[in-house]
């Protein structure tokens, strides 16, 4: 489904999550059944809201950082936004572990 989303990522209504689930060959009636109830919503709500906290604006983004004393939090130090090649990346976290040593 992942991969079907971005390839045609100007078709995301209702009905074309029904064309796709056909296509994966999953049981329309569940996959519809799903949709409705909304299981996954409020996780994806979550997520987005802590995406806007976190200053990102599109995908994909990148937040590099170290964890805090609660494991479950990264502070955030750097941000990678967009499609960007290995040497973006290397030079990000080379940065961050000189800033470590």
């Amino acid at each position: 489904m992942h991969d079907l989303l971005f390839a045609n990522a100007n078709a995301l209504e209702i009905a074309d999550f029904l064309r796709h689930s056909q296509s994966l060959n999953l049981n329309p009636q569940e996959f519809q059944q799903c949709l409705e109830k909304g299981k996954y919503e409020p996780e994806i709500r979550k997520d987005l809201a802590d995406g806007q906290r976190s200053g990102v604006r599109g995908t994909p983004t990148f937040l590099i950082g170290v964890m805090e004393q609660d494991p479950s939090k990264i502070k955030a130090l750097k941000r990678i936004r967009g499609a960007q090649p290995f040497s973006a990346f290397k030079e990000v976290l080379d940065s961050l572990l000189t800033l470590q040593k």
